[in-house]
């Protein structure tokens, strides 16, 4: 109605009220809370100003429930349904996922391990049950292939490296640095990955044993086998790969680093951890074991006798 009052001036306000039958009250009722907006609506506009500021902290990755996630964490008390709409009022969306092609391939001459995960990545504590996998990210200088250890407690990166050849020598040095920031106990550990040749590796299998670690595979062709693995790689080059050009492997690099040690292990907040990242998701068992451990040890009072 104002609007059409805006564009046509020239028609006289009161004209074109009688016309539509409105009253005057109502139109200046309007005019006034143009000019002053409702309570309401200033909350709107400066939760939307608090909502653009979380959705550009995660590199604009959040989507609604992440975003109503963060709020909550800062004290702002706020419905999800209405984090939603602001959201799409303002045009801001989180990134949704695609399944991406498989790299493995196959030694048919080699030994695999048996599957002593069964599809279920769970874990009561970290170090009990490791994930790990191959993938490739194109650059304009080559290939660059990525290998990653996962922990299926925390969710966490353990370890990761890149490498221009997808060898043994590749998931070799992912998992000495996943065993040098860790400490594993000998016999506690499942080392969980697909039947690629480098995870059939003499170097990587000798490596294993050396160090006390179980290793486990899934069945041939089944990504569901290795599912949390193959949700990291998903998670990766969603947010972090697509629509990005790297002209050289160590561009490529340098975003991988921003995104997974920057990001991922000490921000990205996941649902199934509670809406902690996985380094505050550790932190937070870690306090919570040993806080149980001081109560265990506080000496009884002796009992008072007559």
């Amino acid at each position: 109605m104002t609007a059409l009052v805006d564009a046509h001036p020239h028609l006289g306000v009161e004209p074109v009220l009688r016309e539509l039958s409105i009253p005057s009250s109502t139109y200046y009722r309007w005019r006034q809370a143009e000019k002053e907006p409702c309570e309401r609506r200033r909350q709107d506009a400066e939760l939307t100003g608090k909502i653009r500021q979380v959705h550009a902290d995660s590199g604009g990755i959040y989507g609604s429930p992440r975003v109503h996630a963060v709020l909550r964490r800062e004290g702002i008390h706020v419905g999800r349904k209405r984090v939603e709409r602001l959201m799409r009022q303002a045009g801001l969306a989180g990134i949704s996922p695609r399944r991406g092609k498989g790299f493995t391939r196959r030694d048919p001459d080699a030994n695999p391990a048996p599957d002593l995960v069964q599809r279920d990545f769970t874990a009561n504590v970290s170090n009990r049950l490791w994930v790990t996998d191959l993938t490739m990210i194109a650059t304009e200088e080559g290939p660059l292939w990525l290998s990653a250890i996962r922990d299926a407690f925390s969710r966490r990166v353990v370890a990761w490296e890149t490498s221009a050849r997808a060898d043994a020598d590749l998931v070799l040095t992912t998992l000495e640095y996943a065993l040098a920031s860790r400490e594993v106990a000998p016999g506690e550990l499942i080392h969980h990955a697909d039947h690629g040749c480098q995870y059939t590796s003499v170097k990587l299998t000798t490596r294993l044993v050396r160090a006390g670690i179980q290793a486990s595979m899934g069945s041939v062709g089944d990504s569901f086998d290795n599912a949390l693995a193959e949700n990291l790689w998903m998670i990766i080059k969603t947010e972090c790969i697509r629509g990005r050009v790297f002209a050289t492997r160590a561009e490529a690099n340098l975003a991988l680093f921003e995104y997974i040690d920057g990001f991922y292990n000490p921000r990205r907040i996941q649902k199934r951890l509670g809406y902690l990242s996985p380094i505050e998701y550790e932190e937070k068992h870690y306090a919570n074991q040993a806080t149980a451990e001081q109560v265990n040890l506080k000496p009884r009072q002796p009992a008072l006798t007559s």
